[in-house]
């Protein structure tokens, strides 16, 4: 039975790239000598600091621009909230999102059964499958996920016959 995966998975190598390329010009450009300006990627965390708000908001578009200049889709990245360090100091953690989160694995699941394809949908963990009779009916609904989860960067993999 034809089958396909709905994933949510960045490139964690370019994500890694983007973050060294970025803490590489903090360090050169003139505007950040003697600053707290910093970013480092832990695990799926990418923490930001800085002196101020506007500086943290430097350093968040120069990490979107690198990442973008890789093909890293920056929908990617769920900002939390800024913090205060000692000090004038702030911080600000970027999450990476990996895995589609219940709730938006509930509504593609939902979607798909209202659109009236001939399609099943099966959450399986962080992976959504849908599994469907003709190679059509699959292409349908990856076009109507699309549109519909525009919000969310999908990946379409493990496409078989």
């Amino acid at each position: 039975m034809p089958s396909f995966d709905a994933v949510l998975e960045p490139d964690m190598v370019e994500v890694r790239n983007a973050v060294d390329n970025t803490a590489k010009e903090i360090g050169t450009r003139f505007d950040f000598k003697g600053t707290a300006a910093a970013i480092e990627l832990k695990d799926k965390e990418i923490t930001v600091t800085g002196d101020a708000d506007f500086q943290l908001q430097q350093v968040q578009d120069i990490l979107l621009a690198k990442m973008a200049k890789r093909g890293v889709d920056v929908r990617f990245l769920d900002k939390g909230d800024v913090q205060k360090m000692g000090g004038d100091k702030v911080r600000q953690v970027l999450r990476v999102r990996n895995g589609i989160e219940s709730e938006h694995a509930k509504k593609i699941q939902k979607l798909i059964k209202e659109s009236k394809l001939k399609v099943q949908a099966a959450i399986q963990g962080e992976v959504v499958r849908v599994s469907g009779t003709k190679r059509d009916d699959l292409q349908a609904a990856i076009a109507l996920v699309r549109k519909e989860m525009a919000d969310l960067p999908l990946a379409f993999t493990n496409f078989r016959e």
